[in-house]
């Protein structure tokens, strides 16, 4: 590899990544272990986490958390691609007022991350596929409306998984069809049925 061309090759990846990259990505560009800590000792790479960086050229983004944690699973992995979910990706979505104090990140089912986990991380395992995987500002995220089933099958309160249907419906994240199928299968019935059998009780 020539020189300096880690530096272009590396920022590519960094600029997928709101300006985060994996030591792993690191050496796989060409760039020595030893000259990444000259780099962070010079200010031009900020170490975020152990074997997480961000080059300090791109702004702060306002989802860097997420991306670090996404690229957590990859420190010593680089083929495991993690996906913000369950509530964090509610969160980022902007469905329901759900607040985590963790983030949330879905791994390959096959996978096995024997290292201890961060306090500030909860790791799910499953095969998500294309459908199920959006980016939001560069983060990959699931769908809203595979975060909501995540979220419902992790046991978050029927009200706020409510919530999340209706502000997904209210802001378009979902379409009415879609939102009414998870109205059905998640909380049993459509907001329409159950505001006429409101009616109809007060009614009487």
């Amino acid at each position: 590899m020539q020189k300096r061309q880690w530096d272009s090759v590396l920022y590519g990846i960094a600029e997928d990544q709101v300006g985060y990259f994996t030591a792993a990505q690191a050496r796989a560009a060409g760039l020595h272990q030893v000259r990444l800590v000259q780099l962070a000792q010079q200010g031009d790479v900020e170490r975020v986490s152990r074997g997480v960086y961000r080059f300090t050229r791109f702004p702060v983004s306002r989802l860097g958390h997420y991306m670090e944690a996404v690229l957590w699973p990859q420190v010593r992995r680089p083929e495991i691609v993690g996906v913000i979910s369950h509530q964090s990706a509610l969160a980022l979505h902007e469905l329901s007022d759900v607040s985590p104090a963790r983030v949330h990140v879905t791994v390959p089912a096959a996978v096995r991350i024997r290292r201890d986990v961060p306090k500030g991380l909860v790791i799910h395992y499953a095969d998500l596929t294309q459908k199920d995987v959006e980016r939001v500002e560069g983060v990959p995220v699931t769908t809203p409306a595979r975060s909501i089933r995540d979220a419902h099958a992790s046991d978050l309160g029927n009200a706020l998984v409510a919530q999340a249907i209706a502000d997904g419906r209210r802001s378009g994240a979902l379409s009415m069809a879609v939102a009414d199928r998870l109205q059905r299968e998640l909380l049993g019935g459509s907001p329409g049925a159950r505001q006429a059998t409101r009616a109809r009780r007060e009614a009487r």
